[in-house]
């Protein structure tokens, strides 16, 4: 019939990969559902709007997102090496995107707060909550590196925030410019924005 776990999966599994190449606004649920190989009717016995879908598939992409991004910042290596794995790491996933679809997509995030952060509140507010937790889980490590006197900044959290902040303008740049290698530099840039007296070796 439709109705099952398998159908809810299909759906999100299909609107998340057109989100990443096409962007939310212009999708329709029909597409959705064709895509999903699914009849029209198991998207509404499980989404009760496309905003809901959006939503979830927002909160799917973060939980995986957050598991990597506490694994990479959460290991055993200093502070800041962690960190530059986390550039290294978001580059790496770029690159495979742009392999297997020829483009890159960039941060479904960020594109979804270009899209819709002035448009649906319900979605602007969800984001915003996840933008704050990527900016907790980079704090840690920034004053477990300001602790160890590695790094010096005035206020870890407005550190934090312009980490991400370049992180996630760079992330927008290699789309622009379908180059994953636009991260690149990023990382002496974060050096010197945290006050870090040295690269730190791998």
């Amino acid at each position: 019939m439709g109705r099952t776990s398998d159908a809810k999966e299909k759906i999100l599994d299909a609107a998340r990969s057109l989100i990443e190449l096409r962007g939310y606004s212009a999708l329709g649920v029909a597409e959705i559902c064709k895509a999903a190989g699914v009849p029209k009717g198991s998207f509404y016995y499980f989404f009760p709007s496309k905003e809901a879908l959006a939503l979830a598939v927002i909160d799917e992409h973060w939980a995986a997102q957050e598991g990597d991004w506490k694994r990479i910042l959460g290991g055993a290596a200093p502070p800041l090496e962690r960190l530059r794995h986390l550039f290294e790491a978001t580059e790496a996933t770029l690159a495979g995107g742009q392999q297997d679809c020829g483009s890159v997509a960039g941060c479904m995030f960020g594109n979804l707060t270009l899209e819709l952060s002035n448009q649906t509140e319900a979605i602007r507010a969800r984001l915003q909550e996840i933008f704050d937790a990527h900016v907790v889980l980079i704090e840690a490590v920034v004053a477990e590196a300001v602790a160890r006197g590695e790094a010096s900044v005035a206020d870890t959290r407005e550190a934090a925030r312009s980490v991400m902040a370049q992180l996630e303008g760079q992330v927008l740049f290699a789309k622009l410019y379908n180059d994953p290698r636009r991260l690149g530099p990023s990382w002496l840039n974060c050096l010197a924005l945290l006050g870090a007296r040295a690269p730190v070796a791998s």
